[in-house]
């Protein structure tokens, strides 16, 4: 049943670090996609990620061709506020990819592209928000799944 989360160029540590104990917590993988806004060994990662980190499932991949070249055969959600589909209505299945951008500007244009079929957001009830944190966005998705596949 595991779900993966992918975390595409992150640049904050604390949510890359809530999001690692949250990969436990929920039995995910997680996977980290570089470049990254901080080195893994940064602190504040350590700190958000507590003890749990040495835990955590991870993988990280140098750049996202090579991530995409090595699962382009696996089911993916891409999750963006320029999704048209709500994250309710994704196809959850095991092992699915919930793939998600960095904190400044979400997924690349490139990415948006070339996944249009696959793309959902998280609705926003109020003209002021633009997102949501990355952390609590994953969370949101994450435990959809889990509820989903239960």
């Amino acid at each position: 049943m595991p779900l993966n989360i992918v975390l595409i160029e992150p640049e904050i540590p604390n949510n890359t670090g809530n999001i690692g104990r949250l990969a436990l917590a929920s039995g995910a993988h997680l996977h980290l996609v570089k470049p990254f806004g901080f080195e893994i060994t940064d602190a504040r990662l350590k700190r958000a990620g507590l003890d749990y980190w040495p835990h955590v499932n991870i993988r990280t991949y140098d750049n996202v061709a090579i991530f995409f070249e090595e699962h382009h055969d696996k089911k993916m959600a891409f999750l963006s506020s320029h999704g048209d589909k709500d994250y309710w209505d994704i196809p959850f299945e095991d092992h699915l990819f919930l793939v998600f951008g960095k904190e400044s500007v979400g997924l690349s244009k490139t990415i948006l592209e070339s996944h249009k079929a696959h793309l959902y957001k998280i609705p926003l009830f109020s003209p002021h928000v633009r997102s949501l944190n990355l952390a609590n966005a994953v969370a949101i998705v994450a435990y959809e799944g889990i509820k989903t596949l239960k």
